[in-house]
């Protein structure tokens, strides 16, 4: 699949700008997220501004798995068809977007998903994750970043932050790395909620 971030390139510094002076995200762990070569970043989805934050990570530009949807009219199969984007059908199994994100792995790119599937909007911590980040990890040799995105968008506050937690290698027993990734997510969530209660 011919890349095409043309999109992305032109509107980065934008994001970036936004993500730092409008949303005041605070970066945490950048330093954990390989310099080169494939990677899988994974974590938690909690709104839709959180592309933003990926997409401003320093030296990196991930590729999204998004939803198909978002292609159906014209506009939105151009602007999503040049950011990089890979569409994914949330009704059944996907061999053609997985095919596309191993295709980036293996060219040395990065993969960005939301194992939820969906914005979490539960009381829970985290809903249950799918498979497709620890099956391209172990189709790719690809380690899998884990992230957490904890607080609430404010425009001009600082009250959201993003933290990049130590690469995952991941080999075959799927179910078992895919918990694992759940407890490392759903543990970082945790210690930033008492780290808030203790301040």
């Amino acid at each position: 699949m011919k890349e095409k971030i043309i999109i992305l390139k032109i509107l980065r510094p934008l994001i970036r700008f936004v993500s730092k002076y409008v949303l005041c995200a605070e970066f945490y762990g950048t330093e954990n997220i390989p310099k080169s070569g494939g990677v899988i970043l994974a974590g938690t989805h909690t709104h839709i501004f959180d592309c933003l934050l990926l997409i401003s990570i320093p030296n990196r530009i991930p590729h999204f798995l998004v939803k198909k949807e978002l292609y159906k009219s014209k506009i939105g199969a151009w602007f999503f068809g040049n950011s990089g984007t890979i569409p994914v059908d949330r009704s059944k199994k996907n061999p053609d977007a997985m095919k596309y994100a191993k295709m980036e792995l293996n060219s040395g790119k990065v993969i960005a998903i939301f194992p939820e599937g969906t914005i979490n909007k539960t009381e829970d911590n985290i809903m249950p994750f799918k498979y497709g980040a620890v099956k391209l990890s172990v189709d790719t040799n690809s380690p899998i970043v884990p992230f957490v995105i904890f607080g609430k968008y404010k425009f001009f506050q600082k009250s959201v932050s993003i933290t990049f937690l130590r690469p995952l290698k991941i080999y075959k027993d799927v179910d078992k790395y895919n918990r694992l990734l759940m407890n490392t997510i759903n543990y970082e969530i945790v210690r930033k909620k008492n780290e808030r209660k203790e301040k």
